[in-house]
């Protein structure tokens, strides 16, 4: 009779697939596992720059390009054109008020102030002739007068006596009556003679006076003249140093074109330039520092240009504590310009990592220091040094401040010794 064989339910082939299965899932569930997780990556100590975040004093500024310049620049100009006889002196001169530098010649100029010259000569000449005039017909005017007042007298004489001749029958009426007649004549006359004396003297004094204003005025166009010929020599305003100077022997120049200027050296002034962005920011009386020859200087902004060229405007700034020694017209200096009042913040160093973050986030050290994870964080205001920190670290922690453009995607840094 025969024996049923019992049939095996795992035979080497099924125990050999569920085996292959099982190592299946594993391999897709460490997968898995490994795509969900945070990635890694191993950077160098050395090669990443740690800052600590710190509690102190912030103050929010911007570094700005200064150039020194002179305090005040006195611009020279040709008063009257002409042409470059002369050069006195080189440009750079250190110069004294009232020293020449160019002689201009003018003919035409010239040949006028000796026309204006010849011209108060004559009216000169007409004046002193018509006052002695005036004086002549005053004493003709007096003598006769004198005898005027002289028949007067004679004809009263003549008629007193007469009158009383005539009460006693001594002369006839016609006599008496010729001298009265005499004597009224000779009272007339006087009266007369004495108006049209005043009015001459009126009329001589009229006279005189307008001649002499004539005079006057003419002899002003004269000074004038003289004056326009004068600043055919172009003279140093002010003490200080000529600086630009553009005129060469021979040249021809036009009224009021620009020769030089002088630069006052007794004190200078920084002339900054900055972004247009801060225009609604700058004001007179803002403070700026800077350092020069291992010394702090402090300046203070006095004029704020709002004419904006290529996207910036330009301030005056003048030092406050005084002018650094060996300084010079010219000179470049990084000036930082504070826009807000210091108070207490948390800080950390500025650094590489915001351009690629933009203050949105930062890698964090771990307690150890072995480790770092992105942290998101918030950033306020920023200075020359610092981002001040509003949110998302605390003083005392460690984060990475140098670039993290090789860092990728990574969400944990791995820091090796």
């Amino acid at each position: 009779m025969d024996i049923p064989l019992e049939k095996k339910r795992f035979t080497p082939k099924k125990i050999a697939m569920m085996a292959g299965g099982l190592l299946l899932a594993l391999l897709i569930l460490f997968v898995i596992f490994s795509s969900t997780g945070n990635s890694k990556l191993n950077v160098e100590r050395e090669r990443i720059t740690i800052s600590t975040v710190k509690e102190g004093n912030f103050q929010e500024n911007i570094p700005v390009n200064g150039v020194v310049l002179p305090l005040t620049t006195i611009y020279l100009d040709a008063m009257e054109g002409g042409r470059v006889e002369e050069r006195f002196v080189e440009d750079g001169a250190m110069m004294k008020k009232g020293e020449p530098i160019i002689r201009l010649s003018n003919t035409d100029l010239e040949l006028s102030l000796v026309n204006q010259e010849t011209q108060v000569y004559t009216l000169l000449t007409q004046i002193q002739r018509t006052q002695n005039a005036s004086r002549e017909n005053t004493i003709n005017k007096l003598n006769q007068l004198t005898d005027v007042e002289n028949s007067l007298k004679e004809a009263k004489r003549e008629y007193d006596l007469n009158s009383k001749l005539y009460e006693k029958g001594a002369v006839g009426r016609q006599d008496f009556e010729e001298s009265r007649n005499n004597y009224e004549y000779q009272k007339e006359r006087l009266a007369l003679t004495q108006r049209v004396l005043v009015q001459d003297s009126v009329s001589s004094r009229t006279e005189t006076r307008q001649a002499k204003e004539s005079y006057e005025r003419t002899r002003k166009a004269l000074e004038l003249m003289r004056k326009k010929v004068e600043d055919l020599v172009v003279k140093a305003p002010v003490d200080g140093q000529l600086t630009a100077l553009d005129a060469e022997i021979g040249q021809s120049k036009n009224k009021g074109e620009r020769l030089g200027q002088i630069d006052v050296i007794s004190s200078y002034k920084v002339q900054a330039e900055i972004d247009e962005h801060y225009i609604s920011r700058i004001f007179s009386g803002q403070r700026g520092s800077f350092t020069f020859n291992g010394n702090n200087y402090q300046l203070e902004i006095k004029k704020v240009y709002t004419q904006v060229s290529n996207g910036r405007f330009k301030v005056d700034m003048h030092f406050t504590e005084g002018v650094p020694e060996n300084i010079r017209r010219g000179q470049s200096l990084q000036v930082k310009l504070a826009l807000s009042q210091e108070k207490e913040a948390r800080l950390i160093s500025k650094g590489g990592f915001f351009q690629q973050t933009g203050g949105n986030w930062i890698f964090k050290l771990s307690e150890d220091g072995k480790t770092a994870y992105k942290t998101p964080i918030s950033l306020g205001s920023q200075n020359i040094e610092y981002y001040e920190v509003l949110d998302g670290l605390l003083p005392g922690d460690q984060v990475i401040t140098s670039s993290y453009s090789n860092f990728g995607e990574v969400e944990e840094l791995v820091i090796n010794n």
